[in-house]
């Protein structure tokens, strides 16, 4: 029989499998490309002894260099339940991060217009009302001022792409590690490829209700060995 993969699980039933993605893992990719969603499968498949192919809804992701918890469905129904959660905004997600500076003030709200480059991976500033703006809004708040960066913590209310990294980033403080968006400073162990190199932002806790039960879920996921070097206090 073969081995289970080697995941974190931080919460499994039936109908959900909630994990701490590592970095530098996609969420999903093409058939030969490593991903969380197929290690997900096949620890189902070894897990249940499933011969056949495992159904897996994916309802929403994490980028390549971020960490933490993130939410699968094992049926279609629980897909179709917790997608629509996400769809009217019911899910909530916070985020631990460490960026460059002294944020102040020590709490806020933070929006902005942000535009998806057509055929990249990246977003931009925009404008209101020019085609393809979208508004961004999160909530943050300092948990831990060091020399000369923050430890902070990120409530998003809108769940737009690269959202957390660029509204801090525009504001004079990227995240840690986070070349794609200005920081000159690298995080998190070494890496020989652009692709490898890991960013300070977590994905710390997932608040959503459970397709069937409908009891409130709250799954933290501890942070990764390396962010310990920084001197954070968590």
């Amino acid at each position: 029989m073969s081995a289970l993969p080697d995941l974190n699980v931080l919460f499994e039933d039936f109908h959900l499998l909630i994990v701490n993605k590592p970095a530098p893992l996609l969420t999903q990719a093409p058939a030969g490309i490593p991903s969380l969603e197929g290690l997900v499968k096949e620890y189902i498949k070894v897990k249940f002894a499933k011969p056949a192919g495992v159904y897996l809804g994916v309802p929403h992701r994490l980028d390549r260099p971020v960490t933490g918890a993130i939410c699968f469905a094992r049926n279609t129904k629980a897909a179709q339940r917790v997608h629509a959660q996400f769809h009217k905004r019911t899910v909530r997600k916070t985020y631990w991060a460490i960026v460059e500076g002294i944020v102040t003030p020590a709490s806020g709200i933070w929006d902005d217009c942000i535009r998806k480059l057509p055929d990249e991976a990246k977003v931009v500033k925009a404008v209101a009302g020019e085609p393809g703006a979208k508004l961004a809004v999160l909530e943050y708040r300092v948990l831990q001022t060091l020399a000369d960066c923050t430890f902070v913590e990120f409530a998003p209310i809108t769940g737009r792409m690269h959202q957390l990294r660029v509204q801090s980033a525009w504001r004079g403080h990227p995240v840690l590690g986070d070349m794609a968006y200005a920081t000159p400073r690298a995080f998190g162990p070494p890496a020989t490829e652009p692709r490898d190199c890991v960013i300070a932002l977590h994905a710390r806790r997932l608040e959503l209700d459970h397709p069937f039960t409908k009891v409130r879920l709250a799954i933290d996921a501890p942070l990764p060995a390396y962010w310990s070097d920084l001197g954070i206090a968590t």
